[in-house]
């Protein structure tokens, strides 16, 4: 499953919050498969789970991974080592900088996977403010837990998504329903689908 050796005809964006753990698993994938990828948040902010659940660590988008690593690391070593995070963002600043906000990317994407619901409907309403053209983008959600466990599942499944559009790139506006529905079912997982004109 690498498109290794072809160049993709396709440019992929993948989604979540804060763009830390599902967006970065899947960009991870794709990109080592030769996939053209970037990864985004949706949200405000960047939020990390901190000391207790109402004390999550808050960052602005531009804060660079390295920079997150190191307050974790001199915040509590343990803990963070022990939950993962540590670990998360030493691969993500291998990777790229910093999380990046998608409200802010100024470029076209044929694919666009977010992550969860809510942000599929960010990244809709997004969409709906710029002007209506002519040349379509697919946005679609596929839900994932926000652990490191159903990040990686997921990014196996969003990796043979993905190959399965690059296989359909010249069909790609008339094949994607298809394709959804047959993932839908296949993994048995809630997928979101719509096209909008950009």
């Amino acid at each position: 499953m690498s498109i290794v050796g072809k160049k993709s005809r396709l440019k992929f964006a993948v989604v979540c919050s804060s763009n830390q753990n599902r967006s970065m698993e899947a960009h991870n994938f794709l990109h080592k498969r030769g996939f053209n990828v970037r990864s985004f948040g949706s949200g405000n902010c960047v939020k990390l789970p901190g000391v207790s659940i109402d004390r999550p660590n808050i960052f602005p988008f531009d804060v660079s991974y390295e920079d997150m690593y190191h307050q974790l690391s001199n915040q509590d070593h343990h803990l963070y080592t022990n939950n993962g995070l540590l670990n998360m963002l030493d691969r993500n600043r291998k990777i790229k900088r910093n999380p990046e906000r998608f409200q802010d990317a100024r470029e076209y994407f044929d694919v666009i996977i977010c992550c969860e619901e809510r942000v599929f409907d960010q990244v809709i309403e997004h969409l709906a403010e710029g002007n209506s053209g002519y040349q379509p983008t697919h946005v679609i959600n596929m839900d994932i837990q926000d652990n490191h466990e159903e990040a990686t599942v997921a990014a196996f499944i969003i990796c043979e998504l993905c190959q399965k559009f690059e296989e359909e790139a010249e069909h790609l506006d008339d094949m994607v329903s298809d394709i959804v529905s047959d993932f839908e079912e296949r993994y048995k997982r809630n997928m979101l689908h719509c096209v909008y004109y950009i």
